[in-house]
């Protein structure tokens, strides 16, 4: 196999539970080497969350897939003397502490540039590392709060609602990734090779997917309410119900997409009435649109509706549950269902690899580490610890 793009880039991931151990999956698929820093005996929370299997979290055996484990008591100054140490033989630090921990723990920007002028150190926090909030702490979903999309989550006549999974803290991780890459080409092409720091605050990667609300609301003084299924201005696209009790989504909201839509359903005065020849023309009567398409899907099985619709290249598709995902054919074809064998030689489906590279793709090389498996490793191989320091420092807690 080709070489991965990411091979010889050394990532040190100080953060626990979501977001910066989420970029550092991403990180690690594609061919960096992701040493994890873990507290000594108890390691990363997210060990215990959810889903218990031998002892171990599911969601760890894909959220640290690939991964080296070492641990480090970073509380103590030697445990902050090995990260220098892995510092200077490395490129990136992630981390995801409250703003001024690392500084308490002499490992800011400023102490690890001294000891690598090379360094990305990407930072993520609930509200950044400058600004009145800086010192609040920040979890994804207050951040998907503050960040604007739980007032868009849901129905208008109930309370906001989550997403059903922790997306401002994965929100927050990919543009952790994204900044990281951006700040190591920059330190690529610099005369002095210099890196930099990279300030993720979740909240504004959450307030960056809100669409044009922002000079909408600047503008006229609109504000985006709930709208349940429906996608506010966007007509038709909504979820209908089916003859077999499923439900459908269908967007058919391009104009010669609703043309052949309606054709389909049996309005053809629909196609051709000029009032909807246009988004906005729809969006102004989309209750009539959507009782029309609903009234057709009714009279059909979800199986039905997809197949007569996929034949007029309408976009169509079922609301999955994970048992339907694990049964879907192009799924399977997209290898986006891998088996992985755990240390007790079960096998185990986890997600496949996004994005895909055509000559140089990721892999999924190991599932989550144990507590501490690397330690021989990176302390007597990448830092050269002699066994006697090594001993030493286990014994004192250190590691």
């Amino acid at each position: 196999m080709n070489e991965k793009p990411l091979k010889g880039i050394t990532i040190v991931e100080l953060g626990n539970l979501v977001a910066a151990p989420f970029a550092g999956k991403i990180f690690s698929e594609f061919g960096a080497t992701v040493i994890k820093v873990e507290q000594p005996k108890t390691g990363d929370p997210l060990r215990n969350w959810r889903v218990m299997h031998d002892d171990t979290s599911v969601w760890w055996h894909v959220q640290s897939r690939n991964k080296k484990s070492i641990t480090v008591n970073l509380r103590e100054e030697e445990g902050q003397q090995i990260i220098r140490d892995l510092v200077a033989k490395s490129d990136v630090v992630l981390e995801n502490f409250k703003p001024g921990t690392m500084e308490r723990w002499n490992l800011g920007y400023e102490d690890l540039k001294r000891v690598n002028p090379s360094i990305v150190l990407t930072r993520i926090s609930g509200y950044g590392q400058t600004g009145p909030y800086r010192e609040k702490p920040g979890f994804g979903s207050v951040a998907e709060a503050m960040g604007g999309l739980r007032y868009l989550t849901g129905y208008p006549d109930r309370p906001p609602v989550r997403v059903g999974v922790a997306i401002g803290d994965m929100i927050a991780g990919l543009y952790a990734v994204v900044g990281t890459m951006f700040a190591l080409r920059a330190r690529d092409i610099h005369p002095e090779k210099l890196g930099q720091e990279v300030d993720v605050a979740l909240y504004e990667t959450v307030f960056s997917l809100l669409e044009g609300m922002l000079p909408e609301y600047d503008l006229t003084n609109i504000v985006r309410e709930r709208t349940g299924s429906t996608l506010p201005g966007i007509a038709p696209s909504n979820t209908y119900l089916c003859r077999d009790g499923k439900y459908v989504v269908i967007g058919g909201n391009g104009d010669q997409i609703f043309k052949r839509l309606m054709i389909a359903i049996g309005r053809p005065d629909f196609a051709e009435k000029s009032e909807y020849s246009t988004n906005q023309g729809r969006a102004d009567d989309v209750e009539t649109i959507d009782e029309a398409i609903e009234a057709w899907t009714k009279q059909y099985t979800l199986e039905e509706v997809q197949q007569l619709l996929d034949e007029v290249s309408v976009p169509v598709g079922p609301i999955y549950s994970i048992a339907d995902i694990m049964k879907d054919p192009h799924y399977i074809a997209r290898e986006m269902l891998q088996k992985v064998e755990l240390a007790s030689g079960e096998q185990l489906t986890v997600p496949g690899i996004v994005p895909k590279l055509s000559r140089t793709p990721g892999t999924l090389d190991a599932t989550g580490p144990r507590l501490g498996e690397h330690n021989d490793e990176i302390y007597e191989e990448f830092l050269n610890f002699t066994l006697e320091d090594y001993k030493q420092l286990k014994e004192r807690g250190i590691i």
